[in-house]
């Protein structure tokens, strides 16, 4: 009524707790030579460097240090290139499309990939022996070469 009802099973006796068994025992079973102190080896990572290097190399090797050139404002748009094989390529637009397209000789379909959110065009695999009009940012060599070979074309796009 007045605020939170704590539940008896969330909260554990003292008759419960472990040290109830070391009342008596001097130094609770920290030894009395060492001394159970607070933090005696650094608080979290430290010492990395100093004290505990031997794990740190043994076990984390390369945690300290620099790797690599600087880039000042990067933005990683610039480098934003999906791509996708040929022999993936008619997955974009189905089956059914390209059973269509090879009844339907008069024309020729066109799969614009930058619709599907993919830049780049590589030659692997094989396409289906039908000419296909691709439109792309990128083509590698391979890939403009077996779409030539399939009768196709490769149109760029910005």
């Amino acid at each position: 009524m007045f605020g939170p009802v704590q539940s008896p099973a969330t909260e554990i006796h003292g008759c419960l707790k472990k040290n109830r068994k070391k009342r008596g025992h001097v130094s609770a079973g920290h030894g009395r030579v060492g001394k159970h102190r607070k933090h005696p080896s650094g608080r979290g990572n430290a010492g990395g460097q100093h004290h505990h290097r031997i794990l740190m190399d043994k076990y984390h090797p390369g945690y300290f240090g620099k790797v690599g050139m600087r880039h000042f404002h990067l933005s990683r748009n610039k480098y934003f290139n999906p791509i996708i094989n040929l022999d993936k390529i008619w997955t974009l637009v189905g089956e059914e499309a390209r059973e269509a397209a090879a009844k339907d000789s008069s024309t020729t379909p066109m799969i614009d990939v930058t619709k599907h959110g993919i830049f780049k065009v590589l030659g692997k695999g094989q396409l289906p022996d039908q000419p296909v009009v691709i439109k792309a940012k990128f083509f590698s060599k391979l890939a403009e070469k077996k779409i030539k070979e399939a009768g196709g074309a490769c149109i760029l796009t910005a």
